[in-house]
């Protein structure tokens, strides 16, 4: 099984990757394939609604100038799909919300995720998360995907490079997202 987590912060080392890296970390152990791919900080259009995507069933955009075709190339190879945002005045980074609104159209479209596993994760300074956990969830359900739950929120209060890994709590509900993912994928496989 393929595990694909998109980190849509800007930082690369940051609280967001290490969340993605800690539930990755446990799925490889489990002889799951795994990718951290680095989507924050990189230059995205977002969506235009051209609608170009539902004439032409080609599991790609028209635009071909940014990293959104890899990214969908990336999503339909995979079984299992992270996204993680850290929290940006209550909301997703531009980066994420550009990459749900323009491989949600063309996926939603192809039916590309249906019944693929999703999850997110969203780290804060202190409030927001839940909006970012949220709307990404909602990407999710609206592609027909299945979101597995854990202990409690996939959420972190984490501000500083490193603060992920001293938030135990936070931590334990990374490792529990992660059994319950690969409990669910041995279920469908």
């Amino acid at each position: 099984m393929k595990v694909t987590a998109f980190n849509g912060s800007p930082r690369k080392n940051g609280n967001t990757a290490a969340m993605l890296n800690q539930v990755l970390g446990v799925l490889a152990g489990k002889g799951f394939e795994t990718e951290l791919y680095q989507l924050g900080g990189r230059l995205i259009r977002g969506c235009n609604a051209c609608d170009w995507c539902k004439t032409h069933p080609e599991k790609r955009c028209v635009f071909d100038d940014d990293c959104i075709n890899e990214c969908i190339s990336k999503m339909d190879e995979s079984d299992v799909i992270l996204i993680g945002s850290p929290t940006y005045f209550s909301s997703m980074t531009a980066e994420t919300k550009a990459l749900i609104d323009r491989a949600g159209r063309i996926c939603r479209a192809q039916g590309l995720l249906r019944r693929k596993i999703g999850a997110s994760v969203s780290p804060a300074r202190r409030a927001g998360t839940m909006n970012v956990f949220h709307s990404v969830n909602n990407f999710f359900l609206i592609q027909e995907m299945i979101v597995p739950g854990s202990t409690y929120w996939n959420v972190s209060l984490s501000t500083a490079e490193g603060d992920f890994a001293e938030d135990t709590e936070a931590v334990n509900v990374m490792n529990a997202l992660a059994e319950n993912i690969f409990w669910l994928a041995e279920k469908i496989r």
